[in-house]
């Protein structure tokens, strides 16, 4: 159902103007909250995994361009269509391709039944930069990882901005949230802990022992400070990507490429 709205303050485009993503997240008419996805490419990967769409908004003249997207959703799936000029006053409106949707949240596995399939699971402690953590995502879903859990502190992997820098890849593995307890969580199923931290008594990324352990749990700071340091001592393994001297230190999107390429090798098999 095509709708054509003249005015952007009509309250039918409260969603995507005006209502912050925080709020989104927590609708009240929408139990499991919220979210908006842009672009053909991540609403697509989006519809892949069985989101479901709410509505969608388009600049004007468009709706042929995206029939493909329409045709998978239900019949009266409404669409919203606004002057290329409203359209424009989106954040990062270039980005967007000419089209924004708002899908419903799903229910996220539990952290015991992402564990129980996976054997590569990695693992963002106070990671709080949106990008940083689509990144991650995008990293974890190319390099053969299982699964991300987050603590309560992360930014959340459905935000816009993570959804974009993941290239809609947020989709395409399970996550969950932990509590701080996540440590005792992953020892009682069977996981063996790595932390990446600045420390010299560290072994070796390429540390054949580490490599070949049948469950890690590879463990990513925050952007600031680093890991926890009580994580830090009581994980099993502690590694420190060599590096030139000159550098102290790796943003964490980049060290979880280089750590994940690393220690999912022996799930590329699979």
């Amino acid at each position: 159902m095509l709708i054509k709205i003249e005015d952007i303050n009509d309250e039918r485009l409260d969603m995507f103007y005006r209502t912050n993503e925080r709020q989104l997240r927590h609708s009240e008419e929408y139990p499991e909250g919220l979210f908006l996805a842009e672009s053909t490419l991540v609403i697509h990967r989006a519809l892949d995994k069985g989101y479901e769409p709410v509505c969608f908004l388009i600049s004007e003249g468009e709706y042929n361009s995206y029939s493909d997207v329409f045709k998978r959703c239900r019949d009266d799936i409404t669409v919203y269509e606004v002057r290329e000029e409203i359209f424009k006053s989106l954040k990062g409106y270039i980005l967007l391709k000419g089209i924004l949707g708002c899908l419903k949240r799903k229910h996220n596995p539990d952290t015991k039944d992402i564990l129980d399939k996976s054997k590569r699971v990695v693992v963002l402690e106070n990671v709080e930069n949106p990008a940083n953590v689509g990144s991650i995502f995008r990293n974890a879903a190319a390099l053969f990882c299982d699964g991300v859990i987050l603590t309560e502190d992360c930014s959340d992997p459905l935000y816009k901005r993570s959804i974009r820098v993941s290239m809609g890849n947020v989709f395409n593995i399970d996550w969950c949230y932990v509590d701080n307890s996540y440590l005792d969580i992953l020892k009682e199923n069977g996981f063996k802990t790595v932390s990446f931290a600045l420390r010299n008594d560290s072994v070796d990324i390429g540390d054949e022992k580490l490599i070949s352990e049948e469950k890690l749990a590879i463990i990513m700071g925050s952007e600031g400070y680093g890991l926890n340091s009580e994580t830090i001592n009581r994980s099993d393994y502690v590694v420190k990507i060599a590096m030139n001297p000159s550098v102290d230190s790796l943003n964490v999107a980049s060290a979880s490429g280089i750590a994940l390429y690393e220690l999912c090798k022996n799930n590329r098999a699979d």
